[in-house]
């Protein structure tokens, strides 16, 4: 470049005026980064959509290798002729061909539309409202209570790492995280709804109330009711979440930052609290979305033991048929509050953590 060439280049430049706003030239690191954000939420809601569609496609045909007739099943023990069996497949739609079955059941589901229950004669939708708020209450009170005691327990213990109360605190949890949810509530209803030994029973077997109470009498019901299928998914996601939270602070306890906070004379429960924790929270973070998704997943196993009379046991129940439209909205629904709660989750984590979705 000739030394003449520098002014015209300026005089030029002042001839066309100041560059646009929105041009890169003035661009500021705010707008770069919210124009990144808004990227990475439409590739992450993207994402979900190809996932629910994925779910959709996979809950029609999944049921569908299950060896098993829904008309005989329905059936059985009756004496029903051959033209009454291809009457009662008129009738549920299993006469069409695979093709025809798959179109029309994505597109009454794209419209919220899941059909009608076989065994319950009534719309699936209806047969999920009904059951939606007893697994709510159920796995709702859980989500709660083994979150925030997985939280506070492998905070403690990870502070005090080695400690006795460090190692019994992890023997137990890594105990509970590998029992079966099933076995323990069966174990927990030996003990303490039959009785053993010197040990009553002083709880219900199973179910969601007694049917006889009214009023405040029958909130203690419940609450009675409540009280092993609680214990038994706390005691199991408590385990969880301790195990992540305590791995995730053992993680930061090496951190300069921390070295430096003591340093300035800052207290170490302060040091903990307002440095360490909320550092180490983003994995348990993560978990805690994936948990809240199993909150209207419900608990299929633990449900049925306890025959609780929410969406994990409705779908027992339709997988003994196989009540096909039944099963086939429930595991989307299940499917879906997983997704939605992940998404939901990515969405989030740039809040907590800047560098992610630059």
């Amino acid at each position: 470049m000739t030394a003449d060439s520098t002014p015209a280049l300026v005089k030029q430049a002042d001839a066309e005026g100041p560059a646009p706003a929105g041009s890169p030239a003035v661009r500021g690191p705010r707008a770069r980064n919210t124009q990144a954000y808004l990227k990475y939420v439409a590739a992450k809601i993207f994402g979900a959509a190809v996932s629910l569609f994925a779910v959709l496609v996979t809950s029609f045909f999944l049921f569908r290798l299950i060896p098993s007739d829904p008309v005989k099943q329905m059936t059985g023990g009756r004496p029903v002729s051959a033209e009454q069996l291809d009457s009662l497949r008129r009738q549920l739609g299993l006469d069409q061909p695979m093709w025809q079955q798959f179109t029309s059941y994505v597109g009454d589901a794209l419209t919220g539309d899941f059909g009608t229950s076989f065994q319950y004669h009534a719309p699936v939708v209806d047969k999920i409202t009904e059951a939606l708020p007893a697994t709510l209450l159920l796995t709702g009170t859980a989500y709660v209570l083994y979150s925030a005691l997985g939280i506070w327990l492998g905070t403690r213990t990870a502070w005090r790492n080695g400690s006795k109360s460090d190692r019994f605190n992890t023997a137990l949890a890594l105990t509970l995280y590998s029992v079966p949810s099933f076995w323990l509530g069966l174990l927990l209803i030996i003990v303490f709804a039959v009785g053993v030994g010197p040990i009553p029973g002083m709880f219900p077997t199973g179910g969601l109330e007694s049917g006889n109470e009214s009023g405040f009498a029958y909130v203690l019901d419940v609450a009675h009711h409540m009280v092993l299928p609680v214990i038994t998914l706390v005691a199991v996601g408590y385990a969880q979440t301790l195990l992540v939270m305590r791995s995730s602070l053992l993680d930061e306890m090496g951190s300069d930052y921390l070295t430096t906070a003591r340093a300035k004379g800052l207290r170490d429960d302060t040091v903990r609290r307002k440095h360490a924790v909320p550092n180490a929270m983003l994995p348990t973070f993560t978990l805690m979305f994936v948990n809240l998704g199993h909150v209207v997943a419900g608990q299929i196993l633990v449900e049925t033991v306890f025959s609780w009379p929410g969406l994990g046991g409705l779908f027992y129940q339709g997988l003994s048929v196989p009540d096909l439209p039944l099963v086939q909205a429930l595991f989307f629904v299940f499917a879906t509050a997983v997704i939605l709660a992940n998404t939901l989750a990515d969405l989030l984590y740039p809040l907590l953590d800047p560098r992610v979705g630059r």
